[in-house]
């Protein structure tokens, strides 16, 4: 007996409150932007300028004496935060220091990490400097600007694919889904103030391709259904080719989340922020599949004098239960 995530024949109407779907999603696009506005984002070193050193210490931290260690070295803008992990021990105590970069300067030299070192050592004598990173203020505003390039056109390559494949109010309907994506995604990393940095913009480039995947399955169920249905209305083709596709896309989603739960749970901070961009993604992408890229198609609308005959292009797993 296979366990079925979604019933063999589904028959929901996913237009029925399609002004509800637009609504609720402009508002958490407008809400993601002030967000992002009021509060920004927390840049990491990479986008920042700097350097992050991560110690570790058997010694409980108290991050006022590590403050109070290192002001008297002048160094301007420190921020030290603790790192709580589920798989770290009981005697491991983890720290990230991150000090912006010195004028004139690159990044930290050596014999100022040496004085944070022994600075730090009169708090906790048997501290370690587990990793130590630099990045300077000119690489730093150069992969701001290269990071944004990336996403762009990453954008903009979608929708010369989709336009070439399917008819451009096909490639509308994805790019609104792919832009209402990191829309949200910058948004929530405003308001949780996650560390953003390259490996979040990894992330993102990665939602874009994860959400595309499930936007072109629906849409080559679409143009199937077109052209084996001529007189069905274009809001109940949608809906046919959705409940057809919606076995794969939950089955997708799920069996991928699951695999992101656990590396969120037991994969350790440094990779936590990318982790929780993707799981993120992942749902704001399926979501974004159905009810903003099909509702988006269905309002522009498309032509239906197409010649050729139906085929299964790109549809041969849409019926795959877990």
């Amino acid at each position: 007996m296979r366990l079925r995530l979604v019933p063999k024949e589904t028959s929901f109407d996913f237009f029925n409150s399609w002004k509800l779907w637009v609504g609720l999603s402009s508002l958490m696009m407008v809400l993601s932007i002030g967000a992002f506005v009021v509060m920004g984002l927390n840049f990491g070193i990479d986008f920042r300028g700097g350097t992050t050193i991560r110690t570790q210490s058997s010694q409980a931290v108290d991050v006022g004496s590590y403050r109070g260690s290192i002001e008297p070295l002048g160094l301007g803008d420190v921020s030290i935060t603790e790192v709580f992990d589920p798989t770290f021990d009981a005697d491991e105590h983890v720290t990230m220091i991150r000090i912006q970069a010195q004028e004139g300067a690159e990044s930290v030299t050596a014999d100022v990490i040496a004085q944070v070192e022994t600075a730090l050592t009169t708090v906790s004598p048997d501290i370690k400097f587990v990793s130590v990173e630099s990045v300077g203020p000119k690489v730093s505003g150069e992969l701001i600007t290269t990071a944004v390039y990336a996403v762009l056109l990453a954008i903009g390559a979608v929708l010369v694919y989709i336009w070439l494949r399917f008819e451009w109010q096909f490639a509308l309907g994805a790019v609104a889904a792919l832009v209402h994506d990191v829309v949200l995604t910058i948004g929530v990393f405003s308001v949780v103030q996650i560390k953003f940095d390259l490996a979040i913009i990894a992330a993102l480039l990665t939602i874009v391709g994860y959400s595309l995947n499930d936007t072109v399955v629906v849409f080559d169920r679409v143009r199937e259904n077109l052209r084996k249905f001529k007189k069905m209305s274009l809001a109940q083709v949608l809906n046919l080719s959705i409940n057809e596709t919606l076995s794969r896309t939950v089955m997708t989603s799920v069996t991928t989340l699951l695999a992101l739960i656990a590396l969120f749970v037991l994969g350790g901070d440094v990779i936590r922020g990318f982790v929780f961009a993707m799981i993120w993604g992942v749902v704001v992408g399926t979501y974004s599949s159905v009810f903003v890229a099909s509702t988006i198609l269905l309002r522009l609308g498309v032509k239906r004098d197409w010649s050729k005959q139906a085929n299964n292009a790109g549809n041969q797993f849409g019926n795959i239960d877990a």
